[in-house]
């Protein structure tokens, strides 16, 4: 290629004639005395890919991705299918009645599941009445208080914490958590709050309160962890605001932060929420497995996905096997109200707020 001569002013533009080296495939140009401004530039000689052919990769991306998202819906109607096609001979038997009476007979053919019903409830309010305030501090430190070297290990330990097995905290439950509670902490409870019924009759140690608390443990990574990332996800802009009007960090954080994110931490108890709701093999192994409603905590308990897991493999009637379909469907149908209703709270509470908290 030809260089540009060095000139004194540098505005001036120096055009020169091209010389033969400087265009080997054209040299017509050179012949024509054309010069280096009005040599056309050079074009590439591959041939441009139709656009029908280069549209190929997007529809079928496009394909797939609608394929996945067909795939759902459709999985969902097949679920509630063989719920309830499994629970039609004990709902067409029993009907509304089996939510609100209290027996379980498999030899007689009598099955109730309000005890069941009652003990999800309870021990999922439980387990979130202890893990929704820890969970919630533990998130706000880390975000707004603690060192940068605190910060990146106890939320490593946190996701470790949410890894780890039902079954694993359902055993340390029984060899450490319910000889504890029975010689410790119960007695305690009892000689304090006797006067509640909530707390008072014989310690057995597998019991309600046992069952919600190892759910408390087994929630309280996922809240935190929703809500630390909740947070996170507040604008600096908030925290200097309420700074620079005078309040403090503690301030600051309740009247600028946490009502910004009031509907993602609102989200994060309702994943808790579902977590405890469907948990299995932990409270089946610390609740004591007793079909019956009793108002003290110390006594056992049971729950619906506690008593499919029993006996599910042990039902020999077609009846049987139909009132613990009839329980699946039950949860099933708890679950879908619950996470509604945690929807529609959400939504209220969202609407009116900032943008930033409405995204979250």
């Amino acid at each position: 290629m030809a260089a540009w001569p060095q000139t004194d002013n540098p505005h001036s533009l120096v055009t020169y004639p091209l010389q033969q080296r400087d265009c080997p495939r054209e040299p017509q140009l050179y012949n024509q005395g054309m010069t280096a401004l009005d040599a056309p530039p050079r074009i590439s000689s591959a041939q441009p890919v139709p656009l029908e052919r280069a549209n190929y990769g997007d529809r079928a991306f496009k394909l797939v991705l609608t394929a996945a998202a067909v795939v759902i819906p459709v999985l969902l109607g097949l679920l509630i299918y063989q719920l309830w096609s499994g629970a039609a001979p004990a709902i067409s038997r029993y009907g509304l009645s089996f939510i609100t009476t209290s027996t379980w007979d498999p030899v007689a053919e009598e099955f109730g599941a309000f005890p069941l019903i009652f003990g999800t409830l309870v021990s999922s309010l439980i387990a979130l009445l202890i893990a929704v305030p820890l969970s919630l501090g533990v998130a706000v430190y880390l975000t707004e208080f603690a060192p940068k070297a605190v910060r990146q290990p106890v939320a490593f330990l946190i996701g470790l914490l949410a890894a780890i097995p039902s079954v694993v905290y359902g055993l340390w439950g029984i060899f450490v958590l319910v000889p504890a509670l029975r010689t410790t902490a119960f007695p305690l409870l009892r000689k304090a709050l006797g006067f509640l019924p909530f707390f008072q009759g014989p310690i057995y140690g597998p019991s309600m309160l046992a069952a919600g608390i190892i759910l408390a443990i087994m929630v309280m990574p996922y809240v935190m962890s929703v809500a630390r990332e909740v947070l996170l996800a507040v604008p600096n802009t908030q925290r200097e605001a309420a700074l620079a009007l005078g309040a403090t960090r503690w301030e600051a954080v309740i009247t600028a932060v946490v009502p910004y994110a009031r509907s993602g931490l609102i989200g994060a108890i309702i994943l808790g929420l579902g977590r405890a709701l469907g948990e299995t093999m932990a409270v089946t192994m610390v609740i004591g497995n007793r079909h019956e409603v009793a108002a003290s905590l110390f006594a056992p308990g049971y729950t619906m996905a506690a008593a499919i897991a029993n006996e599910f493999s042990e039902a020999v009637g077609d009846l049987h096997l139909s009132a613990l379909a009839y329980v699946a469907f039950t949860l099933f149908v708890v679950t879908v109200v619950v996470n509604a209703g945690a929807r529609l709270l959400i939504w209220r509470v969202a609407r009116g707020s900032a943008a930033g908290s409405r995204a979250l």
